[in-house]
């Protein structure tokens, strides 16, 4: 974008500058959301017992042994698609080095994780908003937590993308 003589570069004029092209970036980005789907299915699902992926329906309260039992259910899915994503980002790099292009620096592909990271967090926020679940289900879902939640994903949305910003250019040309 130009504007009054200076150039104002958006997202993806940074990222393609930074990375020599887009090629980069998908990987990181696609191993993010699987590896942040990983965290929240795990440490809130699994080990903090906050909420399910379901738990919020009435068809499906997690306190009787049915509910419980489906929400699992719906947990088990839900861990199985995130496993594909990161599949898919795995295969992706690989793709990538086998055509011989240049794996990013740690910068900027740590920045990619995070910024997958707040993607998932991003999209996981929809699950709030349409009453699927909530944050904190198991003291009655106050929207305190899904707020909270949602900033830090916005967090590690800008995090990851400080990184890149930050990272020295390729010297490669975008493709």
């Amino acid at each position: 974008m130009r504007g009054y003589g200076v150039v104002v570069e958006g997202p993806r004029q940074v990222l393609r500058r930074r990375i020599g092209g887009d090629g980069a970036v998908l990987p990181g980005v696609l191993l993010g959301i699987g590896l942040g789907g990983f965290v929240d299915g795990i440490v809130l699902h699994q080990l903090l017992q906050w909420h399910h992926m379901v738990s919020s329906q009435s068809c499906c309260p997690p306190s009787t042994l049915t509910g419980l039992e489906e929400n699992t259910l719906a947990d088990g899915i839900f861990h199985a698609v995130t496993w594909v994503i990161t599949l898919v980002g795995s295969l992706v790099a690989v793709r990538a080095w086998r055509k011989g292009e240049l794996a990013p620096s740690w910068q900027v592909h740590t920045g990619t994780l995070i910024m997958g990271w707040g993607i998932f967090n991003v999209l996981d926020t929809l699950n709030h908003i349409l009453g699927f679940h909530r944050i904190r289900d198991d003291i009655g879902g106050p929207i305190e937590w899904d707020v909270g939640f949602f900033v830090f994903a916005v967090a590690l949305l800008a995090a990851g993308y400080a990184l890149v910003r930050r990272a020295p250019a390729t010297g490669r040309t975008p493709s």
